[in-house]
């Protein structure tokens, strides 16, 4: 097995047995016949989680770069492969696709995809703009095709946990979280310039859904409903010296529908080792997720600890992380981002099969989407408060 997984589109027959305890969650009669847009970039992180899935089949294979296209499907032994997405989604072989593409492309390739009745998990954020994330929300209540984003940081197993304890109450009332995503990508600029254009060629949080995503599964039914984003100045150039218009820095307060506060950091340009990490603050309790060299995350409930003193995360694993994520197969093991991939995954297609709401359906990939939108144009406006819109409303 290489690291995408058995030879041939399906998960093998042979390899079923490791997963019989996940007969429920992984198999089914049914194949759902899977086009991957993007295959060579975001994409091919969703190959491996596919082909261990017994009710997912990867038909067709979708990316402008033709000649290492070409290797990737006679690795993967895949006949289809596209250069362009809408020939893909017109070829009748696909009945869901993943949207792995770059953000610009986001919303216009899954339009296209849910037209034509194909199911849509798109990688994040939603858009890159609030009218076009409008009629993507017209295109999902209009199609009998299912809208899911993929935000990874929202499976990552500590991140469930917390869930898991904030839902059971422990925390009491929830007041405050931060959300960070700190990751000098300079370099990566260059290699994917779509990123010099979309993610540092704009000011204010332009890429917000890995941090505010866990946040919102904590704070449950909440949204933002207005931000105020400001930002430290801009002191690095790009390497044809054009300074970036994103600042170094900017940090993004979010009011919530339930009076909470959300805090949100982005900086992808300073000089820095990669350290992104939340925390939540209850009245009861609260959580801080480590911060590197050998911290670790940690809680503190007032109804189980006591004492105020910093418990390790871990010692909750038993009580309240779901057996799921307690013993995966290690197909989730070694999935792309600590595993995260292959549960959103999971989510996808049973939410496909059941014809249930996905769990980041369109208004949930909104509330994660648009407060960086409106942080866009807060920060145009001197950090004065901007009002988020609530899709639902659309």
């Amino acid at each position: 097995m290489d690291i995408l997984g058995a030879p041939g589109p399906c998960f093998s027959l042979s390899q079923r047995s490791e997963l019989a305890s996940f007969a429920p969650l992984l198999m089914s009669e049914t194949t759902l016949r899977f086009g991957i847009l993007g295959s060579l970039g975001r994409g091919s992180s969703f190959i491996r989680p596919l082909r261990a899935h017994g009710a997912a089949c990867i038909t067709a294979l979708c990316d402008i770069r033709t000649e290492a296209l070409r290797e990737q499907a006679e690795r993967l032994e895949m006949p289809h492969t596209f250069t362009d997405a809408e020939a893909l989604l017109d070829s009748g072989l696909v009945d869901a696709v993943v949207v792995g593409t770059p953000m610009q492309f986001h919303v216009p390739q899954s339009i296209l995809a849910l037209e034509r009745g194909i199911h849509v998990l798109s990688e994040v954020p939603v858009g890159v703009s609030i009218p076009e994330c409008h009629d993507l929300a017209a295109a999902v209540r209009r199609s009998r095709a299912r809208y899911m984003m993929a935000e990874n940081a929202c499976y990552f197993s500590d991140c469930v946990l917390v869930r898991e304890i904030a839902r059971a109450g422990l925390f009491g009332r929830l007041t405050f979280g931060e959300g960070e995503y700190t990751h000098e990508l300079k370099s990566l600029n260059e290699k994917t310039p779509w990123r010099r254009r979309w993610q540092t060629g704009i000011n204010g949080n332009t890429y917000p859904t890995h941090s505010l995503g866990p946040l919102l599964q904590w704070f449950r039914d909440q949204r933002v409903v207005s931000v105020s984003c400001v930002g430290t100045g801009n002191h690095y150039l790009d390497p044809r010296g054009v300074s970036y218009e994103n600042e170094d820095a900017t940090f993004t307060l979010c009011r919530l529908s339930g009076g909470g506060l959300i805090k949100l950091r982005l900086d992808m340009l300073s000089n820095r080792p990669a350290c992104s990490a939340c925390s939540l603050q209850g009245t009861e309790g609260c959580y801080e997720a480590p911060r590197g060299l050998g911290d670790q995350p940690k809680i503190w409930l007032k109804s189980r600890h006591g004492e105020m003193r910093w418990q390790p995360l871990r010692d909750m694993e038993g009580e309240f992380l779901p057996q799921a994520w307690r013993h995966p197969p290690i197909d989730a093991r070694e999935a792309g981002h600590s595993g995260s991939d292959f549960w959103a995954i999971q989510d996808f297609i049973t939410a496909v099969l059941e014809e249930s709401d996905p769990p980041i359906g369109i208004h949930r990939a909104l509330d994660m989407t648009l407060p960086g939108l409106a942080s866009q144009v807060s920060i145009d406006q001197d950090s004065q408060w901007v009002a988020v819109p609530d899709s639902r409303a659309w």
